[in-house]
């Protein structure tokens, strides 16, 4: 009854917004604007075909390899930073320069630098997504309980057994909370660097329809956009789940 509640809410605000938008669209004549039965048909005809294996593939296998290029090196990073307070102190004016660069404005200096290549925009995703992951596993390490450092130290656990179970324990909130800012700042650099230095993927595809005056078919890839993103979350939602039972099972015992 649970699940059935939990599925029933996930679609009804999107089956009503869609029922409006069947409505509004009656008798329109803006093809700019087209109606849920013409996207339907461009968005299977499109995305279930050639585009499928030539734009869309290559544009989740970007994406996918770069958020877990990000997850890898901010975690690595964080831990690193967060475990010596004089290193935290030496990078954080530069980890907070580069965290303030817009990541689109780099897209033309790797483009000069690594060439219009997949590892390119692959650099672009991580280098964009990783700060929310690295900063947040900084302040995770900090936070650590002091006296459970100490008790640590005390009973001679070694540095990988204290990283092992206590510090990524004790961060692992705050870490998946960066993984989830930046899965939506990996799909918008994905789109940003396919638009600007790409021959296929999805971003290359939405602008190649707009230039066409294609409305319909540009409209279906931004659907497309939209429900990567929605697997993302209800995936990252799983993964989150798991990890972080025990800590969502403190917090229900907390709040009763």
């Amino acid at each position: 009854m649970k699940v059935l509640k939990s599925a029933v809410l996930l679609v009804a605000l999107p089956a009503i917004l869609i029922a409006i938008w069947w409505v509004a669209t009656i008798g329109n004549t803006n093809y700019l604007v087209p109606t849920p039965g013409t996207l339907i048909n461009a968005f299977f005809d499109t995305w279930f075909g050639a585009r499928f294996q030539a734009d869309m593939l290559p544009s989740i296998g970007r994406l996918l390899g770069g958020i877990a290029g990000s997850i890898i090196i901010g975690v690595a990073l964080g831990l690193l930073v967060g475990s010596f307070r004089t290193l935290r102190q030496i990078t954080e004016p530069i980890l907070e320069f580069f965290r303030a660069v817009p990541p689109p404005v780099i897209v033309p200096l790797m483009g000069l630098i690594l060439g219009i290549t997949d590892e390119m925009k692959i650099a672009v995703i991580i280098f964009g997504s990783m700060w929310p992951i690295l900063l947040n596993t900084i302040e995770g390490v900090r936070a650590t309980d002091e006296v459970q450092r100490d008790t640590a130290l005390s009973y001679g656990l070694s540095r990988a057994d204290r990283l092992r179970y206590l510090i990524l324990p004790a961060a692992s909130p705050q870490i998946m909370a960066g993984i989830r800012q930046s899965l939506s700042i990996a799909l918008i650099l994905m789109v940003i660097s396919e638009m600007t230095y790409s021959s296929s993927g999805l971003g290359f595809a939405i602008v190649q329809f707009q230039r066409n005056f294609a409305i319909p078919q540009m409209w279906s890839g931004i659907l497309v956009l939209g429900l990567i993103g929605l697997a993302l979350s209800l995936l990252f939602q799983f993964v989150e789940r798991r990890i972080l039972a025990w800590y969502h099972g403190l917090r229900e015992v907390q709040r009763a």
